[in-house]
Order: C-alpha cells, then sequence, then structure tokens
C-alpha cells in the first residue's frame, strides 16, 4: 500500500496511506457477509441478502465505514514496518480521501522515536561508593540474632536501663482519649528510646502497678505531631539476658559448628549485598550519564502524561496514608526538596530521565536484535509471586488476562541492555579503583572467569599558563543557575521509609 511520511517534529511524523479497492474488497465482502447475517429482510433468508439490497436499505456508506475500520490496522501497521517508525503511542487517523471503487485515503499522525546517536559504552562513566569493611554490619547481626533468643524473667523493684517493661499506654487530649492513642501489654527496653520522647525517663524507676503522666508528641496515627498527655501503666518489669557468643550459640541459630565459621559466612553474605548495592548505584550512575549524554527531544504529550501520571500516584499514595505532601516533607529528613514546587520539579525531572533511558534502552535492544526465551519469562514471573506473596500460576494468569506479556518482554529486553552497558562503562569506587561490575553475580558473588576492565589511563599533569590578570569572580547566583552537567536519576513514588532506595518521591508505600 502507497504510504507518504511528512516529519512535523523531531518526534512526530504524519503518515500519509492509501488502500487501493482491491485491497479493500476482502474487508467489503466481509461486512456484507456480517450485516447480511444480522437483519431480517422479508423475501431473503437470513444471511442470503444481496449488497445491492443492503445498501437500499442501509446504505453504502456504512458498509464502506465497516470495512475500512477493519482495513485501517493492517494498512497502518504495515506503513510504519515500511517507513521503520517506532511508535510512542497510539496515532490521530482521519481519512481524507474516499473514491468507491477506487480508493480510501487516510492520515494518521503520530508520535515516534525520534534519531539520536548513544555514545560508545566506553565513553560512560560511574562512581559508587567503595566497599567497607564488614565487621561493624556482623557485629550487628550477631547481635539481632542474641536479641531474638534472649530470655526474660520478672524482676522485683524498679525498672532501670536495659531492663523490659510491659506497659499499658492511653493519650489523651484536654481529657478525651484520642483515637489510636491507646495500647495494652506493649513491650519495651528501657533506655532504647524508641518509642516516645519522654518515655525513658517516665519508666526509670517504676515498678510493676505504678502510674506514670508526662506529655510527649505523638509520633504515628491520626494526631501524629500533636502534643498529648501520655499515661503509662507498668504492669510487668523483667530484665533480659542474651545468650552467650559460643560455638553452641552458633549450632543453635546456623548450619555451622563454631562462631568463627559463622562469623566468616555472615561477613560473605555482608559482602555480597555490599556488591549488590554498589552494581545497583553503577546502573544508576550509568544510565544517568547515558541520557545527559544522548540528547533527543521527547515528544510532549508523552511526556506531559508521564508527569500527571507520576503526579496523581503519588498524590494517591500520600492521601491513602493519611499524609499531605506539606507534612511529608517536613517528616522525611533525606528529601532534598524543601518546598512543594521543589518537589513537583524534581517530579518532572525523572519523569523524564526515566522516558528518555526507556527510549535509548528500546532502541539498544533493537539494534542489537536482543531477544527474550522462555526461561527468561519464567524466571520473572517467579520474581513477581514472590515479591507480590502470589503463586507464579497467577502471575501467569494476570498476564495472560491483561496482555502483559509484551511490557514484561519489554523490561526484560531492557535489563539485559543495561547489564551490557553498565558493564562496558568505567565504573570507579570511592577510593579510584576500577569496579568490575560484570563480574558481580545477580546474588553478589563474583565469577572469576570475568576479567576486570583496564584501569582509566591518568591525565599528565597540565603545564601552568602564564599568569593573567585575575578574571572577575563568578556572581554566586549565576553559579548555582548554571546548568548541572547531568541529570538526576529517576526517583521513585514517595514511600514510608522502607522500599525504594532514591530519596524524593519516596512516599507513603502502597505498591508498583
Amino acid at each position: 500500500m502507497p504510504s507518504t511520511v511528512e516529519k512535523l517534529g523531531p518526534s512526530r511524523v504524519k503518515l500519509t496511506i492509501e488502500i487501493p479497492f482491491a485491497d479493500l474488497k476482502p474487508h467489503l465482502d466481509k461486512a456484507y457477509k456480517d450485516i447480511a447475517a444480522q437483519v431480517n429482510i422479508p423475501g431473503f433468508r437470513k444471511g442470503k441478502v444481496p449488497a445491492a439490497i443492503i445498501d437500499q436499505r442501509f446504505g453504502r456508506g456504512t458498509v464502506l465505514q465497516e470495512a475500512i475500520n477493519a482495513a485501517l490496522p493492517d494498512a497502518y501497521g504495515q506503513a510504519v514496518a515500511e517507513n521503520e517508525l517506532v511508535p510512542l503511542g497510539q496515532p490521530e487517523v482521519d481519512v481524507t480521501k474516499l473514491e468507491d471503487n477506487e480508493l480510501v485515503e487516510f492520515t494518521a499522525e503520530l508520535d515516534v522515536r525520534p534519531d539520536f546517536e548513544v555514545p560508545a559504552y566506553s565513553d560512560l562513566s560511574a562512581e559508587v561508593p567503595a566497599l567497607v569493611a564488614t565487621d561493624g554490619e556482623v557485629d550487628e547481626r550477631i547481635e539481632v540474632m542474641r536479641q531474638r533468643f534472649a530470655t526474660r524473667s520478672d524482676k522485683e523493684g524498679a525498672a532501670e536501663a536495659g531492663d523490659v517493661v510491659i506497659i499499658d499506654l492511653v493519650a489523651s487530649k484536654d481529657g478525651e482519649p484520642i483515637e489510636d492513642g491507646s495500647a495494652e501489654g506493649l513491650s519495651y527496653k528501657v533506655g532504647s528510646g524508641g518509642m516516645l520522647d519522654g518515655l525513658d525517663e517516665a519508666v526509670t524507676g517504676k515498678s510493676a502497678g505504678d502510674e506514670v503522666e508526662f506529655t510527649s508528641e505523638l509520633v504515628g496515627g491520626p494526631a501524629k505531631g500533636e502534643k498529648a498527655d501520655i499515661k503509662v501503666t507498668v504492669t510487668k518489669v523483667q530484665t533480659e539476658s542474651l545468650p552467650e557468643l559460643d560455638d553452641e550459640f552458633a549450632q543453635m541459630v546456623s548450619e555451622f559448628d563454631t562462631v568463627d565459621e559463622m562469623k566468616a559466612d555472615l561477613a560473605e553474605a555482608v559482602q555480597r549485598m555490599a556488591r549488590v548495592d554498589q552494581v545497583n548505584a553503577a546502573s544508576d550512575a550509568v544510565i544517568t550519564d547515558l541520557v545527559a549524554k544522548t540528547p533527543f527531544e521527547l515528544p510532549e504529550a508523552m511526556l506531559a502524561n508521564e508527569i500527571e501520571g507520576r503526579k496523581q500516584q503519588i498524590s494517591d499514595q500520600l492521601a491513602r496514608a493519611g499524609y499531605t505532601l506539606e507534612r511529608y516533607l517536613e517528616d522525611n529528613e533525606d528529601e532534598t526538596a524543601s518546598t512543594e514546587e521543589e518537589f513537583w520539579a524534581e517530579v518532572a525531572t525523572n519523569a523524564e530521565t526515566s522516558l528518555k533511558a526507556q527510549i535509548i534502552l528500546d532502541k539498544l535492544a533493537d539494534d542489537n536484535e536482543v531477544g527474550v526465551d522462555q526461561n527468561e519469562l519464567t524466571e520473572m514471573i517467579f520474581r513477581r509471586a514472590q515479591q507480590a506473596g502470589t503463586s507464579p500460576e497467577q502471575e501467569m494468569q494476570h498476564m495472560m488476562e491483561h496482555n502483559h506479556a509484551p511490557e514484561w518482554m519489554g523490561e526484560i529486553r531492557r535489563g539485559k541492555v543495561l547489564r551490557e552497558v553498565v558493564a562496558g562503562a568505567v565504573v570507579t569506587d570511592s577510593d579510584g579503583n576500577v569496579v568490575n561490575v560484570a563480574a558481580v553475580r545477580p546474588d553478589g558473588t563474583i565469577d572469576e572467569t570475568v576479567e576486570a576492565p583496564a584501569a582509566p589511563a591518568k591525565k599528565a599533569p597540565a603545564k601552568k599558563a602564564p599568569a593573567k590578570k585575575a578574571a572577575p569572580e563568578k556572581d554566586a547566583e549565576a553559579e548555582a543557575d548554571a546548568p548541572a552537567e547531568e541529570a538526576k536519576p529517576a526517583k521513585k513514588a514517595p514511600a514510608k521509609k522502607a522500599p525504594a532506595k532514591k530519596k524524593a518521591e519516596e512516599a507513603p508505600a502502597e505498591e508498583a
């Protein structure tokens, strides 16, 4: 079918497509057949109504419209393929010419992937935190295990730091109990400081049966952040004894016979997790560098829809968690934005970076003919089931019902390409050492067969130029307004200090 392409912008085109009547005829015949099977006309058996009678009763235009609607998808798809276009959204279709028994012409305006050049992987770079000693984290893990197997015994007398108190707690304001402000049988370790300001001071020195009142700021519930009167009743005081850190303990909590073996295994587990975190940090940094070094314009409508979708998602999550954006920004110390305007500006920037990264990776996957095999799709289904707490069969059913297969396969292709890009980039740690990202397996173990990349060549020190007159100092505001060299990595929706890794846009969790 003849077609022409008119470029309307860097990422938008107008396709003009002709459908000769010879190509339309099969659809026309089917339209007549379908209509004949649906109508009852005296003197004719159902399904045997002649075309001329259908034209007379319902109009030739009705039949043509049905035939054209049936023919458009194939004609559009063929034109897209012939002109090597990659659509980034649904087309706006308009029938511009209809000459009965001659031809049909229609136009389709659509956003397409723009042309751009991707830099060589070796031109990309990233710096990640250096791996640190694991002793501290190993000690913390062992302490958690000891706490888990701690024994408690009731104590006569006053509570001291390190003791555990069982308490009933009631919060009130102006004499009225606060909604969700009471609890019974709470276990609290004196001196841990992890519940309410003033609680440690209130219960220290108290015995079973004692009551104490104090004022504190609530840290949760509908009245979070408000001052309230707190009444605490100590129902029990207990001492806590931790098990000795010996070989017997190691045998009880692990598969190892000695403490040293258990510690060595914990150290290796911590190191593996640190390597995985390092690879994730490298991926984020490399994709940011890749986007910064691959300039192109996104379709306006596509970007606007993505930004609006993210805003809606974040607003819904905040609302479900009982947050306002203002309060979220106040409570989240890791949030880089200080105002709502700054927050939404970061959301827009991250949406743009994320979309560009997806488009670049899709292009690389197409150019390198990256495929997805059944095992890779099955692995993704199992991962999704594990994350969602469902069965692989349920995830498979969900994929089939909602036609997620193309979307999920696209994710797999992008992931495979991203690993190649990161493996080819120059990744160094904060100590200046080259990080062999390609050798790190998904579980954090090292593949010794993968050679480390060569260290980047150091530049020779520049010769000092002859002294010149001092240039006027840049104005501080002008310096601050200078454009950044790289965009920030895309951030996730706001989450309540648990999921996501990034700071911004981490709102009360729900979850995507």
